[in-house]
Protein backbone atom coordinates (compact mmCIF):
# COMPACT_ATOMS: atom_id res chain seq x y z
CA UNK A 1 0.00 0.00 0.00
CA UNK A 2 2.57 2.34 0.68
CA UNK A 3 4.15 1.68 -2.87
CA UNK A 4 0.59 2.95 -4.34
CA UNK A 5 0.63 5.28 -2.03
CA UNK A 6 3.66 7.36 -3.23
CA UNK A 7 3.10 6.35 -7.02
CA UNK A 8 0.41 8.31 -6.83
CA UNK A 9 2.33 11.42 -4.72
CA UNK A 10 4.61 10.91 -7.88
CA UNK A 11 2.34 11.52 -10.19
CA UNK A 12 0.08 14.12 -8.30
CA UNK A 13 3.59 15.81 -8.24
CA UNK A 14 4.92 15.01 -11.81
CA UNK A 15 1.46 16.00 -12.95
CA UNK A 16 1.53 19.69 -11.29
CA UNK A 17 4.91 19.77 -12.94
CA UNK A 18 3.84 19.37 -16.32
CA UNK A 19 0.73 21.70 -16.12
CA UNK A 20 2.54 24.41 -14.50
CA UNK A 21 5.47 24.42 -17.66
CA UNK A 22 1.97 23.90 -20.05
CA UNK A 23 0.21 27.47 -18.33
CA UNK A 24 3.36 29.20 -18.65
CA UNK A 25 5.04 28.60 -21.70
CA UNK A 26 2.90 26.14 -23.60
CA UNK A 27 5.06 23.06 -23.54
CA UNK A 28 6.80 20.69 -21.23
CA UNK A 29 9.04 17.83 -21.13
CA UNK A 30 8.18 13.90 -20.02
CA UNK A 31 11.21 14.90 -17.72
CA UNK A 32 9.74 17.35 -16.07
CA UNK A 33 7.04 14.90 -14.98
CA UNK A 34 9.78 13.04 -13.46
CA UNK A 35 11.17 15.77 -11.55
CA UNK A 36 8.25 17.01 -10.85
CA UNK A 37 7.23 13.46 -9.01
CA UNK A 38 10.82 13.63 -7.45
CA UNK A 39 10.24 17.01 -5.93
CA UNK A 40 6.72 16.51 -4.52
CA UNK A 41 7.98 13.60 -2.50
CA UNK A 42 11.12 15.18 -1.30
CA UNK A 43 8.36 18.26 -0.11
CA UNK A 44 6.88 15.70 1.68
CA UNK A 45 9.45 14.62 3.55
CA UNK A 46 10.31 18.53 4.37
CA UNK A 47 6.88 18.95 5.22
CA UNK A 48 7.60 15.98 8.60
CA UNK A 49 10.35 18.16 9.78
CA UNK A 50 9.48 19.75 13.30
CA UNK A 51 11.21 23.31 11.87
CA UNK A 52 9.16 26.47 11.00
CA UNK A 53 7.18 26.75 7.87
CA UNK A 54 9.68 29.24 6.30
CA UNK A 55 13.08 27.00 6.80
CA UNK A 56 10.72 24.54 5.20
CA UNK A 57 10.05 26.55 2.30
CA UNK A 58 13.56 27.84 1.53
CA UNK A 59 14.68 24.01 2.02
CA UNK A 60 11.72 23.36 -0.63
CA UNK A 61 12.81 25.72 -3.00
CA UNK A 62 17.07 24.26 -2.88
CA UNK A 63 15.63 20.74 -3.07
CA UNK A 64 13.72 21.95 -6.37
CA UNK A 65 16.56 24.04 -7.62
CA UNK A 66 18.99 21.22 -7.27
CA UNK A 67 16.41 18.10 -8.92
CA UNK A 68 16.15 21.12 -11.84
CA UNK A 69 19.81 21.33 -12.55
CA UNK A 70 20.85 18.03 -11.85
CA UNK A 71 17.76 16.74 -14.71
CA UNK A 72 18.67 19.61 -16.58
CA UNK A 73 22.58 18.33 -16.53
CA UNK A 74 21.60 14.71 -17.12
CA UNK A 75 17.98 15.68 -19.92
CA UNK A 76 19.36 19.06 -21.35
CA UNK A 77 23.12 19.66 -22.25
CA UNK A 78 21.46 20.81 -26.03
CA UNK A 79 19.28 23.29 -24.24
CA UNK A 80 16.46 21.82 -26.00
CA UNK A 81 13.96 21.70 -23.41
CA UNK A 82 14.98 24.85 -21.47
CA UNK A 83 17.80 27.65 -21.42
CA UNK A 84 18.88 30.05 -18.95
CA UNK A 85 21.98 31.33 -20.94
CA UNK A 86 20.75 34.62 -20.91
CA UNK A 87 19.44 35.20 -17.80
CA UNK A 88 21.41 36.86 -14.57
CA UNK A 89 23.24 34.72 -12.20
CA UNK A 90 22.42 31.61 -14.50
CA UNK A 91 24.47 28.17 -13.70
CA UNK A 92 25.72 26.23 -16.73
CA UNK A 93 22.20 27.96 -18.65
CA UNK A 94 20.75 25.07 -16.07
CA UNK A 95 19.04 27.11 -13.60
CA UNK A 96 19.13 30.97 -12.18
CA UNK A 97 17.66 32.90 -9.21
CA UNK A 98 14.77 34.31 -10.79
CA UNK A 99 13.19 30.57 -11.34
CA UNK A 100 14.64 29.52 -8.48
CA UNK A 101 12.46 32.36 -6.80
CA UNK A 102 9.62 31.15 -7.95
CA UNK A 103 9.79 28.08 -6.22
CA UNK A 104 9.40 29.74 -3.10
CA UNK A 105 5.52 30.72 -3.09
CA UNK A 106 5.36 27.20 -5.27
CA UNK A 107 6.89 24.97 -2.94
CA UNK A 108 4.47 26.69 0.38
CA UNK A 109 1.91 25.81 -2.20
CA UNK A 110 2.95 22.29 -2.32
CA UNK A 111 3.36 21.97 1.19
CA UNK A 112 -0.04 22.09 1.62
CA UNK A 113 -0.93 20.27 -1.66
CA UNK A 114 1.31 17.36 -0.53
CA UNK A 115 -0.43 17.24 3.26
CA UNK A 116 -3.83 16.89 1.59
CA UNK A 117 -3.33 14.76 -1.25
CA UNK A 118 -1.59 12.67 1.56
CA UNK A 119 -4.75 12.51 4.10
CA UNK A 120 -6.79 12.01 1.19
CA UNK A 121 -5.45 9.08 -0.47
CA UNK A 122 -5.30 7.45 3.27
CA UNK A 123 -8.49 8.09 3.16
CA UNK A 124 -9.29 6.11 -0.28
CA UNK A 125 -6.68 3.33 0.35
CA UNK A 126 -8.24 2.67 3.93
CA UNK A 127 -11.79 3.01 2.59
CA UNK A 128 -11.01 0.28 -0.27
CA UNK A 129 -9.60 -2.47 2.63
Amino acid sequence: MKLVKKTALFGIGGGGYVCLELLYRGYSHLSMFAAGGTCFLLIGVLGRLRVPPIVKVLFGTVAVTTVELFTGLLVNRNYEVWDYRAQPGNFLGQICPQFAALWVPLTALALGLYKVADWGLDWVLLKEK
